[in-house]
């Protein structure tokens, strides 16, 4: 929850100039202004005087209620970011009606230099220099500041290191590789576990089924090869399918091109906002995917209202995404924070939105249309559909989906702690590689468990396994989403309207997002499995 420096009632310098902010910073909620105090370079200063001025009970109630609630400004200097808490509670030994609040009069800028260039700076609050904030009463304020420059050694360079080994601080990194230790130890157990059960298995179905053919013709079937009239008949609901799995498609995608961009070093700490400039253009980039991948298998599907499969594909996503976006402003306009973007941003974003993300979709639809490829089923579907028998209810669609985003979830859930803590804190996140690692073993479990679902569904002779793949493949991201409330009850400090509801409805939409990115890639999955063992059988 982010606001301008002067909306409370600080020091105004005679000019204040609003710096000229890049889209990527914008959405970023950045709104930087030029500040009161004169650092120049090499000048040391002694408790130089900002201003005078006398505080009325408004705004002694405005500082006090920022002191209460632990604000703290963020600034930068020579692109270097500086931040400070305001002020102080004294709370020691004392029932919450006696806390007495502080308000801080004077900074201390400690800044490193290397012959013309700026190296760090550091502002350190003088806490016995504080204004007595706890009455609701006017109150003569002199806010001062000093500056003292030293010279350091550290070339200009490596200025930024110190913000990216934040992040790799010694003790973060052991427990980051024991994290991905364990899960690799879990995945290559679980997948090596899968794999040899499902080869045994498979294997006595192929010789058993070659068997049976060679023995009597006429004796009954059971098992999977029993329903291979019906495995490949298409599911219900064919164009909301196709435009998921288009939408999951782009989405992996766009996921992929973000880990290339962070491992070459695009992100680099206080790139302020590039994350988010690199999401919008990327999303925008894609899109022609997510039209070629929808209509060309809702085409193979037999679908023939390829256009409103494509209108779905674009809306499946960006729908939800623009009214929870759309809520969310009104509440930050409302509370006037910085988050609430500008009309002029809004603007820009619909225009990527009309001028190249839909006629990417409409070109990747068209082309979709047009490769006119048939579906590949090793099997002849029949006329009628075969009556799926009485399941047992762990068999359900409901107990499956909760098996299948389970695994996956516990492979990345420690890596979590770290992504929410430096998206909705302010720890910074850089080490990428180890991201990227975990996304690959998430993928990897992902498509295991679906395929190893599928294999024990058709194994019942419940052939409707298309949706069943999509969901349990999909799963993961209700688990994520069952994390969020973990994480805002035990682990972050967050609290009234704007935040709780910025974070429950942004991370509704990212956990929506990996939903249909997994989910695709469960179906894939299940796909080549599916059409590999019935390739591997006689099918009448």
């Amino acid at each position: 929850e982010t606001y301008r420096y002067f909306d409370l009632p600080f020091c105004l310098p005679d000019h204040v100039k609003e710096k000229k902010e890049a889209l990527g910073e914008v959405l970023n909620g950045d709104r930087l202004v030029s500040g009161p105090y004169a650092l120049d370079f090499l000048v040391d200063k002694e408790s130089d005087i900002l201003c005078k001025k006398k505080l009325t009970k408004e705004e002694v109630s405005q500082f006090r209620k920022a002191v209460k609630k632990d604000y703290y400004f963020q600034m930068y200097y020579d692109d270097l970011p500086i931040w400070g808490l305001i002020g102080r509670v004294d709370r020691e030994g004392r029932a919450e009606r006696d806390y007495r609040y502080f308000l801080y009069r004077h900074i201390h800028f400690d800044i490193q230099y290397n012959k013309d260039r700026v190296i760090e700076i550091t502002a350190r609050m003088d806490l016995h220099s504080v204004l007595d904030l706890t009455e609701d009463k006017e109150v003569d304020a002199e806010f001062t500041y000093s500056v003292n420059w030293k010279e350091t050694d550290v070339p200009f360079e490596k200025r930024m290191d110190k913000f990216s080994q934040n992040s790799s601080v010694p003790h973060h990194l052991e427990i980051h590789w024991f994290s991905i230790i364990n899960s690799c130890v879990t995945v290559l157990l679980l997948t090596g576990f899968l794999t040899t059960i499902l080869m045994r298995i498979l294997k006595n179905d192929f010789i058993k089924y070659t068997h049976d053919e060679e023995s009597v013709d006429d004796q009954e079937e059971t098992g999977w090869k029993y329903i291979h009239g019906d495995v490949f008949r298409f599911p219900k609901g064919k164009s909301l399918f196709a435009a998921a799995l288009g939408c999951g498609t782009q989405l992996f995608t766009l996921t992929v091109f973000i880990f290339l961009l962070g491992l070459v070093g695009v992100f680099y700490p206080y790139n302020r906002g590039a994350l988010f400039t690199a999401l919008l253009v990327m999303y925008a980039l894609t899109s022609g995917i997510a039209g070629y991948t929808a209509t060309s298998f809702y085409c193979q599907l037999e679908g023939t209202n390829w256009v409103r499969n494509l209108l779905l594909t674009g809306n499946l996503f960006c729908g939800p995404l623009f009214l929870t976006f759309c809520f969310l402003n009104s509440i930050a306009i409302a509370y006037s924070a910085t988050a609430a973007l500008p009309f002029g941003t809004i603007i820009v974003i619909i225009l990527i939105w009309s001028l190249v993300t839909s006629p990417l979709l409409v070109l990747g639809g068209i082309a979709g249309k047009n490769s006119r490829t048939e579906f590949q089923a090793p099997c002849r579907t029949t006329k009628y559909p075969r009556e799926i028998p009485e399941l047992h209810w762990y068999r359900r669609t409901i107990p499956q989906m909760a098996m299948a985003g389970f695994l996956p979830f516990s492979a990345i859930y420690i890596e979590l702690y770290y992504i929410f803590a430096s998206v909705w804190g302010h720890k910074i996140y850089t080490i990428y590689s180890i991201l990227f690692i975990v996304f690959v073993i998430l993928i990897i479990v992902t498509a295991f468990i679906t395929v190893a679902l599928t294999y024990f569904q058709l194994a019942a002779e419940d052939h409707e396994w298309w949706w069943r793949s999509f969901l349990c493949g999909g799963s993961t991201g209700i688990f994520i989403y069952g994390y969020c409330l973990y994480y805002y009850h035990a682990r972050s400090d967050m609290s009234g309207f704007m935040q709780t509801s910025f974070f429950f409805g942004y991370m509704a939409c990212i956990c929506y997002g990996f939903f249909l990115m997994l989910g695709a890639v469960g179906f894939r999955a299940a796909l080549i499995f599916v059409r590999h063992i019935y390739r591997s059988i006689k099918c009448e």
